[in-house]
């Protein structure tokens, strides 16, 4: 019979590592300014009532912000990514995350720093499209 740890494991962190948990550790102590501040947007369930978690380990990956119950993966990208190596990485990885059937949002630090309110429109009303493909309302 599965442990319930095994069966998380295989469902929330898509069987990472050890070395991607630990990663994700000193990560979550080392946050960017913009980060922080997308981190008081999404924490303590304030996007409409989901749960994320910061840096969350996924496969071989660290997500910056993960909400499990709808599969959503939100990034905050620095300057480093806008290189034509790291952008491949980063369309890599997204395809990566569709096979789990999870969908990642992308925001620069600069569009976080600069416009928090519309960086957390679009997140809210991506939430509501996957809450909404989850829970369809009846009529």
């Amino acid at each position: 019979m599965a442990r319930l740890k095994d069966t998380i494991d295989k469902t929330m962190f898509y069987g990472a590592t050890p070395l991607i948990f630990e990663r994700a550790k000193a990560m979550r102590l080392n946050p960017t300014e913009a980060e922080k501040m997308l981190w008081n947007v999404l924490s303590n369930k304030h996007m409409l009532g989901l749960r994320f978690k910061s840096q969350h380990p996924i496969s071989q990956f660290v997500a910056d912000f993960y909400c499990h119950k709808i599969k959503l993966v939100v990034e905050v990208d620095g300057g480093i990514h806008t290189n034509i190596e790291n952008k491949e990485r980063d369309e890599g990885r997204n395809f990566d995350m569709e096979r789990f059937g999870i969908t990642t949002l992308r925001f620069t630090n600069t569009e976080v720093l600069k416009d928090i309110e519309k960086v957390k429109i679009t997140i809210e009303k991506k939430c509501g499209e996957l809450l909404e493909s989850i829970h369809p309302q009846t009529l």
